[in-house]
């Protein structure tokens, strides 16, 4: 029998549970109507709050973001800068990692129009800024290429690859390749060691 939400937890009770559907059947399978039939309470309930499903789907997404963030805030910190950004590097696939389908909601899957939702934008820019933010720190130039925000560039560059390999590891992909152990055991080291010689070819 489901368990009538208390009428002031009923907005993180309806994410809660939107989540728990995505995460069972899938995101196509989320609508306010199942919201509420979970959790006992009318249907018109969840409207109070979420005027359209792709309402408390961006707020399940601008939840992930706000954990997403907190989850790189967390690293373990280091007075070097380049030492600091490794972490966050390793932080990032770590989420992916351990938080698989929180991490396909907000890379790897259609988001709600981003006008009509800004709270999950500015949940999304504000984990972007966390890396944006250390690279500008740690002053990186190019000379070989001038352009106006070098630091947005290289969060974009080294977003790039450590999405890629966030979500080969996530994909099946892998195992059709004839890779040995060994090969599988370097993959996040290897591209960590790449990146810090792409973002400071100096060291």
């Amino acid at each position: 029998m489901a368990t009538r939400a208390k009428p002031d937890t009923i907005k993180e009770s309806c994410i809660d549970t939107a989540l728990d559907i995505i995460e069972a059947d899938g995101v196509e399978q989320l609508s306010l109507r199942e919201v509420a039939r979970r959790l006992g309470v009318s249907h018109q309930a969840p409207y109070k709050h979420f005027p359209t499903r792709d309402h408390i789907l961006a707020a399940v997404v601008a939840r992930c973001y706000a954990e997403f963030a907190a989850f790189l805030e967390a690293r373990p910190r280091h007075q070097d800068g380049w030492a600091d950004l490794g972490e966050m590097g390793l932080a990032y696939l770590s989420y992916a990692r351990e938080f698989p389908l929180k991490y396909r909601l907000m890379f790897n899957a259609p988001l709600p129009a981003p006008s009509d939702h800004p709270d999950m934008m500015a949940k999304a820019r504000h984990a972007f800024d966390i890396l944006q933010n250390r690279l500008t720190s740690l002053n990186v130039r190019d000379v070989a290429v001038v352009v106006d925000h070098p630091a947005r560039h290289d969060a974009l560059f080294t977003w790039s690859c450590l999405h890629g390999l966030a979500s080969l590891m996530q994909s099946d992909v892998l195992h059709t390749l004839p890779l040995e152990p060994a090969d599988r055991e370097v993959l996040v080291s290897r591209l960590m060691a790449r990146l810090g010689a792409a973002l400071n070819p100096g060291c």
